[in-house]
This record gives structure tokens, C-alpha cells and sequence, in this order.
């Protein structure tokens, strides 16, 4: 009998463990349900609150983390300088990495830890500017490893490549005395050289991530655009004039196809609203 009853006692505990734990998970649902709401209108500070305490209530809730990180990284303002602000990005970063510590291939966290190194870049100058716009390709390869059809990682990664390679062009032009509006290519052939060793590669990458992006949305008029500055200002590295007028009139070429897109884009819209409001 004893032993009967020490069976029953411990089966009562377990099943009271189980209800407990039970609980906590609907209330923690609860918790995201309101910290879900709080974050829809704008009112971060309590979106936080409910968030935190989803986690608390279970840790295993899959969508709360990443709710929080991302309630850190609405209030943050890119390029404002100060305590508060950094430490707004700072624990966004902290919790997406958590994410990714459960699912490495997490598809909201690493574009977000993505913007956050991109923006993060605004501010900065020199090696330090350029090692954020690294960080956020890194991130950006993460996303399309994890995403093979993402196309703004893709985008994004040509836009970086643009950011590092135009000011090297622009200082090497006026360093040369050239104007902005001077036509190339660089009058110097060592400091073309010179250019072509540092940036080629990275110009490329960009070309070519920038068209990935456009096999998987053929209307992707912004990829096209930036495509069109690229091939533009690796014309500055031409060795010879009649390079480099090849290298503008392919540049127009994307600059036409981003305008066609666009028209073809806009012309649709209107069947489009009239179908949406039958």
C-alpha cells in the first residue's frame, strides 16, 4: 500500500509539473499576443515588457526573441549619436544572435543583423565604414545560404560593393583634378592599376549579385539601376577610350531597361486597383 501511494503522490506531482508548465506556455502565448498588439501601435516600451515576459514564462516560445530584437531595432535610429541609441542596437544585435544560436538559418535575423551593419555604416569613415559594409555582406551571404531566393540580399550586396568603390573613385578623380563631370577614363594609368587591384573584384561581385537578383525578379528595376552605376564607374578604369565608351553605352543600356521596367510597372498599376476594389 505504501508503495502504492508513493506511485500515486509521485504522478500527481508530475501531472501537476506538466499543468504548471502548460500554463506558463498559454500565458506566454498571451504575452506575445499583447506585446504583438502594443508593437502595432507603436508603443514599443510595453511591446518590450510583454515580449520579456514571454520569454520568461517559455524560453522555448519560438516567435517572442525575435519580437523583442526586432521592437529593439524599431526604436533605433540610424545615425543618431547617442548612448541610448547605441544601446538600442546593441541589444537588438544581442537578441537576433540568440535566434540564431537556436536556428543558425534563422530568415528574420540575419537580414536584420544585415540592416543593422549596413546603417550602422552611415556614420563611419575610413577602415571602420568599410569594415561594417563587410559585416553586413557577411550577413547578407548568411541570408542567401539560408535563402537561396532572396533577392534583397542580393541587391544589397551590390549596393555595399557601390559604397566602397565611389569614394576611392571620386578621391582618385580629385586627386587627378578632375571634375565630377569630367569624362574618364583616370588620366593616371598607375593609380588605374592601382584601383583595379583594390576594387575590380569587388565592382564584379556587385555586377554580378545585382544580376542575380534581377534572374530572380526580372522586374527588378532598383537592381538595374545600381548595375548601370557600377559598369558606369568601372569605365573610370578603362585603359583606353573606345573601353570606355563601351563600358557607357552598356551603362545606358541598364539605365533604359530600369526605365522600361518601370513604366511597364506603372502601367499596370491601375488594372491592378480595379481589380482589387471589385
Amino acid at each position: 500500500m505504501k508503495g502504492t501511494a508513493r506511485i500515486a503522490i509521485a504522478a500527481m506531482a508530475a501531472l501537476m509539473i506538466l499543468f504548471g508548465a502548460g500554463c506558463d506556455k498559454l500565458k506566454s502565448r498571451d504575452r506575445l499576443n499583447q506585446g504583438v498588439q502594443a508593437f502595432k501601435n507603436a508603443r514599443y516600451s510595453e511591446a518590450i515588457d510583454k515580449f520579456k515576459e514571454a520569454i520568461q514564462l517559455d524560453p522555448t516560445n519560438p516567435n517572442a526573441r525575435i519580437y523583442l530584437a526586432t521592437a529593439y531595432m524599431s526604436q533605433w535610429i540610424p545615425g543618431a549619436e547617442s548612448p541610448e541609441n547605441q544601446q538600442l542596437a546593441d541589444q537588438a544585435r544581442k537578441e537576433f544572435l540568440v535566434v540564431l544560436q537556436k536556428d543558425p538559418k534563422d530568415k528574420s535575423a540575419l537580414p536584420s543583423l544585415a540592416f543593422l551593419a549596413y546603417n550602422e555604416a552611415a556614420n563611419l569613415t575610413g577602415d571602420a565604414k568599410i569594415k561594417k559594409f563587410d559585416e553586413a555582406r557577411d550577413w547578407h551571404l548568411k541570408t542567401i545560404e539560408a535563402d537561396p531566393k532572396n533577392k534583397t540580399a542580393y541587391y544589397s550586396i551590390g549596393v555595399i560593393a557601390w559604397g566602397k568603390w565611389y569614394p576611392a573613385l571620386m578621391a582618385a578623380r580629385s586627386k587627378l583634378g578632375m571634375r565630377p563631370e569630367d569624362p574618364g577614363p583616370l588620366k593616371d594609368k598607375k593609380v588605374r592599376e592601382e584601383l583595379t587591384t583594390k576594387y575590380g573584384s569587388i565592382i564584379q561581385e556587385g555586377i554580378d549579385s545585382l544580376q542575380k537578383a534581377i534572374q530572380i525578379d526580372p522586374e527588378y528595376d532598383e537592381a538595374m539601376a545600381y548595375i548601370n552605376l557600377l559598369v558606369r564607374e568601372r569605365a573610370d578604369l578603362a585603359s583606353s577610350s573606345d573601353q570606355y565608351k563601351k563600358e557607357l553605352e552598356t551603362a545606358e543600356g541598364w539605365v533604359q531597361k530600369s526605365l522600361d521596367t518601370k513604366k511597364k510597372k506603372a502601367a499596370r498599376q491601375p488594372a491592378a486597383m480595379a481589380e482589387e476594389s471589385k
